[in-house]
């Protein structure tokens, strides 16, 4: 057993041993991805899941609108027309050979959901119900496709449910409100574990593991208004950086247009799949000036913008930051069987019956496209040049693969976190039956993660970790935005600067180990502080409009210069940055018009 962690509990005395738990396969995060990656491993091998809450208030469980699949249920479909909305959503960024995977694995992960137990809303004959969203069309882009597979609007919550229930029936090991500080490599650059402090009781674990993969989800508490929950501070990226290696693309984050006004909880792109209106305070549906052929049902970063721009043109809703979503036409009945939470979130925190009265939205960061580059068996990459890490995979939200590009469509985050979640189950397979045998630990393995810990719980600094926090958000939501200029950009990474320089003298007002959420809130702003900085570095230099990242002073697509990726280093106080090219296959770029 390793050494003592050397911290004082609250009696005043030394910690017990920091414990050593050994599984073949670790898994954190307890989302959809890691969830469905579980559900595979554990079939031949022990198999834990690491994760910082209950698994199933993971955030998976906040997807409403449903899960997109060319089942052609509804009306024809094919999954090279779902691969063609895809790629053109991604505005051409996305890599088609990941794209493809997607679309062509829809129909057998949703099908593999249904078999779990997974209740999806039915069709009269009993196939599982779709419904239109964003950006997905029939035909190559004709009219409107229902394409989302849905239970009511509560998707992911029963997605989430039924995973997890089957991997409690498969003896999957869940460490429930532990916080993964650290990933442990051998000498030879493999990845061999993680370092996690139990949240609940205190103390410092070693998971020894031969595979390792990161599931930890997105990271848009970055900004003030957001529709993502309070565990969504990218943690998993902050490991990545810490550990040397690069994160990819991390300039495109997602705003969704239709968040509730002021707080930005979610409400789903379905209430326009199902045929709501988006009206600003002329009682116009002004979608028809942006995207006449499209309207509601344009992508996402497409009806963001047009949402934003009524609002900076003095058409919001009472002259304020909001304009106006209304359902009240589709009924009483459609409502309460399509969209039954949305009637309630919209009653219960702005008071407005969405049968009677129109909701107040305003677009809210939601979704980032960006993250930690793996190849299409999920093993996370060192370089451009695809060089793979041994052992450590990821997946889902917080990986970029690349299938969504510079923007995403709804209902394929769901998706991805299913099929790259069921591959990265299948490769870890194939890894671990090659060689099971489990590698030595190295020596002192918890060791920075236990020096980072002592040094929170130890500083008598006076600044505070909330208040830079909100300084952080606000400027986030400020100066990286919907739109953007460089000159504001460059405010926006000299705040995150001096931010950093001001982390460095945090100091905690608790000093206890157990449920100690001051110390857990400061990491976390440590994971924010590290990620948000590749994040504006990259947009800065990225100077093109593309999908999510649209600047003002470069507001045209410029596929000469930046139809690249954008990886990001880490380096001393500095943020290196390479390009990789877009892997097309099928669809050459072209003018995206909706």
């Amino acid at each position: 057993m390793p050494r003592a962690l050397g911290l004082l509990d609250e009696e005043g005395g030394i910690m017990r041993p920091i414990e050593v738990h050994r599984h073949e396969v670790v898994i954190v995060g307890a989302g959809l991805a890691g969830l469905f990656a579980g559900l595979h491993t554990s079939r031949e091998f022990d198999t834990a899941v690491v994760s910082k809450v209950y698994p199933i208030r993971s955030h998976s469980g906040a997807a409403q609108g449903g899960c997109a699949a060319s089942l052609g249920n509804m009306m024809e479909d094919r999954w090279e027309w779902h691969m063609y909305d895809t790629v053109r959503g991604s505005d051409y960024l996305g890599d088609q050979d990941a794209q493809e995977i997607l679309c062509r694995e829809a129909p057998l992960v949703i099908y593999e959901c249904e078999h779990l137990g997974v209740p999806f809303s039915r069709t009269p004959e009993g196939k599982i119900s779709q419904r239109p969203f964003g950006g997905h069309f029939s035909e190559f882009g004709k009219g409107p496709q229902k394409r989302a597979c849905h239970a009511a609007d509560r998707t992911g919550h029963v997605q989430l449910h039924t995973l997890y229930e089957t991997c409690v029936k498969q003896d999957v090991r869940f460490y429930s409100e532990f916080f993964t500080l650290q990933l442990i490599f051998t000498d030879n650059g493999a990845c061999r574990g993680i370092v996690a402090w139990d949240l609940r009781r205190g103390g410092l674990h070693v998971f020894h593991a031969k595979a390792v993969l990161l599931a930890t989800g997105g990271y848009a508490r970055a900004w003030k208004v957001t529709s993502n929950s309070h565990a969504n501070t990218g943690d998993g990226l902050s490991l990545v950086l810490r550990a040397g290696l690069p994160l990819e693309d991390m300039e495109f984050v997602q705003f969704h247009p239709t968040g509730l006004y002021p707080s930005g909880i979610l409400v789903t792109e379905g209430a326009r799949g199902e045929g709501g209106y988006l009206l600003n305070d002329k009682g116009e549906r002004f979608m028809e000036r942006y995207a006449p052929q499209k309207m509601e049902l344009a992508p996402r970063d497409v009806v963001s913008r047009s949402i934003q721009t009524e609002i900076d043109e003095g058409r919001g809703i009472g002259g304020k930051n909001l304009v106006h979503l209304d359902v009240r036409h589709l009924g009483e009945a459609k409502i309460m069987e399509a969209l039954p939470q949305i009637h309630e979130l919209a009653l219960k925190f702005t008071g407005v019956d969405c049968m009677k009265e129109p909701i107040p939205i305003l677009p809210t960061a939601h979704y980032s496209m960006g993250g930690i580059p793996t190849d299409t068996e999920t093993h996370v990459l060192r370089n451009s040049a695809g060089e793979i890490v041994e052992g450590l995979f990821a997946a889902g939200e917080c990986a970029c693969v690349s299938t969504h590009g510079a923007n995403r469509l709804g209902t394929n985050s769901t998706l991805e976190c299913c099929v790259f979640g069921r591959r990265a189950g299948i490769s870890m397979l194939k890894y671990l039956r090659e060689d099971p045998c489990l590698p030595d630990l190295p020596q002192d393995a918890a060791e920075p993660a236990r020096q980072r810990l002592q040094g929170l719980l130890e500083a008598k600094g006076s600044e505070s970790a909330a208040g830079i926090r909100e300084i952080l958000q606000s400027t986030m939501t400020e100066k990286m935005g919907i739109f953007r200029r460089e000159e504001t950009m460059k405010e926006c990474l000299s705040t995150v600067k001096e931010l950093q320089e001001r982390y460095k003298k945090v100091g905690l007002q608790d000093r206890g180990l157990v449920f100690n959420t001051e110390l857990m809130e400061a990491i976390e702003l440590g994971s924010m502080l590290d990620f948000v900085e590749p994040i504006v570095v990259g947009a800065i230099a990225r100077k093109e409009s593309r999908g999510a990242h649209f600047r003002k002073d470069y507001p045209r697509r410029d596929d000469q210069n930046w139809l690249k990726h954008t990886l990001a280093w880490k380096e001393g106080d500095s943020i290196r940055l390479d390009y990789k090219p877009v892997v097309i296959t099928r669809f050459q770029p072209e003018e995206r018009k909706y």
